[in-house]
């Protein structure tokens, strides 16, 4: 089904975005046979190869709960995250002949790549379960090669104790005229605030403007469809002036200098203590503002719609990215693997963690009677139940284009190296040699 019938089930979230590497950690060895069906004739060992570095904790801790209970099985975990390239680390792993058993895809074009190894998942519970249009992205051939992670929701969250002192309804916003207002004043009242500027914008992190912030003001031109967007020859920016000005918004009331800006320091260094008002981020970083201040993260931060003409009181909601199972492992593992993930998403106790505490909006059937754990995902989930939601295009762009074209077009603008004009037509340019 075609993701503009239900926007925020469609997508998939980008190799390239956020990451860097750290080594396997093993779980420890064990003898006796558990739920996995193993019976202690032979060790089993899984090797993963997972990008979100926001879950990082949860998900090692979960592991050893499975693994606790699966005695024949070891899972090894080792999370690429923090700023460095995800993508870039994946391929390294399978070109050095150590490729994991299970590892993260994002969108179609990451299914391209790395098609060959992906098994077909479609027998499996968690596939079964899946909410209708979330497969869409890792479907080939009549085979499902991925299952879903969740669904995440992004725009601007904002402080909501700064915006109650400088007497801003973030309920009244709508428009960009309207947030350029609300920066204004913000601006204004800076000292009295005890902020250093309204913004934290990342500049540092091109996949925060070539995926993200793009990906608001492309979603319309391809009718909010990653498959349409991964069919296009070109692209038009039929929305580049809203996305100029929102872009120029962010970098001109922003602690400076941006390009020196990363993602660390934009949610743990300012927005988690209070230095800024607003960062444009999503749901999954709800966990690191818990962390640094639980009080704060419960209570103060909001979630703002980026102002879209048209598309007003809408944010952009959707799958950030996929498991897939190396179908190259041993069959042993194969099933290991699917196993492991089948449990995560559809036990009694997997689905208890994932929203207690991955804090994961459900992209799966089964979650009725479970409450959202968080008050960020409790907002995307109210957006995505109303349909208000816009869709998930970028990862249906060409390979590491919204990166390392279109990102890194957006930097060279900053540095004041190229016009605005100048980032449309490289990515356009980009975007159409990709395609031939």
């Amino acid at each position: 089904m075609k993701g503009k019938k239900l926007y925020f089930l469609i997508g998939a979230f980008c190799l390239a975005i956020v990451l860097g590497g750290c080594s396997f950690s093993s779980g420890g060895d064990t003898e006796s046979g558990g739920e996995d069906g193993h019976d202690g004739g032979g060790q089993v060992t899984v090797d993963i190869f997972q990008f979100k570095v926001e879950f990082k904790d949860q998900f090692e801790e979960l592991v050893e709960i499975y693994e606790e209970s699966n005695p024949g099985v070891t899972i090894n975990v080792k999370t690429v995250g923090g700023g460095n390239d995800y993508g870039q680390a994946l391929t390294s792993a399978f070109n050095s002949g150590e490729e994991p058993d299970i590892f993260n895809v994002g969108g179609p074009p990451d299914v391209d790549q790395y098609e060959d190894y992906m098994a077909d998942v479609s027998g499996t519970k968690a596939a079964e379960a899946a909410l209708e249009g979330t497969l869409n992205s890792v479907e080939r051939n009549g085979e499902i090669l991925g299952l879903p992670f969740n669904q995440e929701g992004y725009g601007l969250l904002y402080n909501k104790e700064i915006f109650d002192k400088a007497g801003i309804k973030a309920g009244e916003i709508q428009t960009q005229e309207e947030l350029e207002e609300a920066v204004e004043k913000l601006e204004s009242q800076k000292e009295d605030l005890g902020i250093e500027a309204p913004f934290a914008f990342p500049a540092k992190e091109q996949w925060v403007m070539g995926n993200h912030l793009a990906n608001a003001f492309l979603a319309d031109e391809f009718d909010h469809d990653v498959m349409e967007a991964y069919d296009s020859d070109s692209v038009a920016f039929e929305m580049g002036d809203q996305m100029q000005r929102f872009f120029d918004l962010q970098n001109d009331y922003s602690i400076q200098p941006t390009l020196n800006l990363d993602y660390s320091q934009q949610v743990e260094e300012h927005f988690s203590l209070g230095n800024v008002a607003m960062i444009q981020q999503g749901n999954w970083v709800y966990n690191t503002i818990e962390s640094m201040d639980p009080e704060f993260a419960e209570e103060n931060v909001g979630l703002l719609p980026i102002p879209v003409g048209g598309y007003e009181g809408r944010i952009p909601v959707g799958v950030p990215n996929y498991w897939a199972v190396n179908k190259e492992s041993a069959d042993e593992v194969v099933e290991a693997s699917k196993k492991f993930l089948d449990w995560m998403y559809t036990s009694e106790e997997g689905k208890q963690f994932v929203v207690d505490e991955f804090r994961f909006v459900p992209a799966y059937e089964g979650y009725e009677d479970l409450d959202i754990a968080d008050p960020l995902s409790e907002e995307v989930y109210r957006y995505s139940t109303e349909g208000n939601t816009m869709g998930w295009v970028f990862l249906g762009a060409p390979t590491s284009w919204t990166e390392d074209v279109l990102g890194a077009a957006m930097q060279e603008y900053i540095s004041g190296d190229i016009t605005w004009e100048e980032v449309e037509e490289q990515s356009i340019e980009g975007w159409e040699k990709s395609r031939q």
